[in-house]
């Protein structure tokens, strides 16, 4: 009987070939969602801010904005206009985050994935203002000191783009997630082991 489970033991365990083809989906998977979201959010922001730039006058040039509007302006901080002056600081941030969500996204369900992806997206955006635009007036050119264009306008909120949005709302959403996540069980021991423990029914004690 014995030799009989070994043998079958034997064709059930999976090969390391079959173990890396079920594997491999799983990370296709998780790059295709989350450099989709990502690619998704930096074409809108990327697009929108280009676009902004050639066709709207400047926030500070209008006489009565709207409590919601759109007019250009340029932001040397991070998102809302916060952190003024500290370009190069936040961009190094950005990329580490970046990096972060991006090995982060294999543990977590498909919807953390675009979640992730969102925020990822938004964040690069930002940097690339940062890295290939000209500062404001009165900010010497440097490494990461780039202004990034700003244009949807509101009279109680700092004028942002798209990439804040993304920033903000996917993580608001993605911290919501990783909260009503359940709390993983605890790794419970080898029936072998627990049977040896008590005696097992070749050697009770």
């Amino acid at each position: 009987m014995l030799p009989e489970l070994q043998r079958y033991a034997v064709r059930m365990e999976p090969s390391q070939d079959q173990s890396e083809r079920v594997r491999t989906p799983d990370l296709s998977r998780t790059v295709l969602l989350f450099s989709s979201a990502a690619a998704v959010v930096l074409l809108a922001d990327q697009g929108s801010k280009a676009w902004a730039a050639s066709s709207l006058s400047t926030c500070a040039g209008q006489v009565a904005p709207r409590t919601f509007d759109l007019c250009l302006a340029f932001n040397q901080g991070m998102a809302f206009s916060l952190g003024r002056g500290a370009g190069p600081l936040i961009s190094l941030v950005a990329v580490g985050i970046v990096i972060a969500l991006a090995l982060a996204s294999r543990k977590v369900s498909s919807v953390g994935q675009v979640l992730m992806g969102i925020v990822a997206g938004g964040a690069i955006g930002n940097v690339i203002d940062r890295a290939l635009r000209e500062p404001i007036a009165g900010v010497s050119p440097g490494f990461m000191k780039g202004a990034v264009v700003d244009f949807l306008y509101s009279s109680f909120w700092p004028t942002f783009n798209i990439a804040d949005s993304a920033i903000v709302v996917g993580g608001i959403a993605l911290s919501v997630l990783l909260w009503r996540m359940p709390d993983p069980e605890p790794a419970s021991l080898p029936s072998v082991t627990a049977s040896a423990s008590s005696g097992g029914p070749d050697g009770a004690s």
